[in-house]
């Protein structure tokens, strides 16, 4: 089951949003079919299942999807990392520069342990800022980021290169905005 699943195709592109000119990739039509949602999960855990992973850390919102569903698959532990002033108890914080601005990420203090070998997801790669932020986040705790899992990368946002010292996979790759 789940051989020869085109997974692109299972991707809804949205012209213009959330806002001119961005063409959105929109994975709830992946998910809504479970063939295509099992073989990315399948995908993600057969490329990183054999790393001795302690926790799943995935990031807000549809990063928590994949994350608790893989944590759940390979019996680990999940951690949450959300954008600042949402979780309830003592985090740590990371801040990074995008395009054109600023943002963050946070995780409770106590999500990840010193030794903790840590698989970080996320649906998509662009830009790479809040995924270098979140890596940078468990790394602070003393975790070990033993690879970083994506649906989708956008190619043309280069988000690989930031991200170059860590094992990254892919399943979708859009080469430009058209596909």
């Amino acid at each position: 089951m789940g051989e020869g699943i085109d997974i692109k195709s299972r991707i809804r592109t949205v012209p213009h949003f959330p806002r001119k000119g961005i063409m959105y990739r929109d994975i709830t039509t992946l998910l809504q079919d479970h063939e295509a949602f099992r073989h990315v999960i399948r995908e993600m855990i057969s490329r990183f299942g054999d790393r001795k992973i302690d926790k799943v850390a995935c990031i807000e919102s549809r990063g928590f999807i994949l994350g608790s569903v893989i944590a759940h698959e390979l019996g680990v532990g999940l951690v949450i990392i959300r954008k600042p002033g949402r979780l309830p108890y003592r985090t740590v914080r990371k801040d990074y520069e995008t395009e054109y601005s600023s943002d963050g990420v946070e995780m409770h203090e106590d999500a990840v342990k010193p030794g903790d070998r840590v698989l970080l997801v996320d649906d998509l790669l662009a830009t790479g800022g809040t995924m270098e932020a979140a890596a940078e986040l468990v790394e602070s705790a003393g975790g070990d980021v033993v690879g970083i899992g994506f649906i989708i990368e956008l190619d043309y946002c280069r988000g690989r290169e930031r991200l170059g010292k860590y094992d990254i996979f892919s399943l979708v790759n859009y080469e430009s905005e058209e596909g």
